[in-house]
């Protein structure tokens, strides 16, 4: 989260940020990393929109999330329009269009790059 803490340092004045947490990408029910057994960690997959948002806050505040949080509801909605499961970057300009939208994480991950994609809006603007 570290890379985009800073971006959000850097830009909160000019661009709004915002952290859509969608489904859980590692459930007990699903694919679990050892990193998360390794740090205690043992999520089940939601079933309600209050149990997805139970664990969206647990979420936030163990990656010390410093920006807004909003969490997909169970249907989904988000992640399918955006195909942003695990997760993905996405850069909306104030027309409302997608103006960058970045691989799908964890190794599209890429701070980076829509760092470089906000320079670009910025200097058109």
């Amino acid at each position: 989260m570290e890379p985009l803490h800073q971006l959000w340092e850097t830009w909160r004045d000019r661009v709004h940020f915002v952290v859509v947490y969608i489904r859980e990408a590692h459930p007990e029910e699903g694919w679990v990393i050892s990193p998360n057994r390794d740090n205690g960690i043992v999520v089940n997959d939601p079933s309600t929109s209050e149990d997805r948002f139970e664990v969206a806050q647990t979420c936030a505040l163990r990656l010390k999330i410093r920006m807004p949080v909003v969490v997909d509801d169970i249907d989904d909605q988000i992640a399918s329009a955006y195909g942003a499961l695990p997760d993905r970057l996405y850069l909306i300009d104030r027309d409302g269009t997608v103006a960058y939208q970045g691989e799908r994480g964890p190794w599209g991950f890429k701070p980076e790059d829509l760092a470089s994609a906000i320079e670009r809006l910025d200097s058109a603007v």
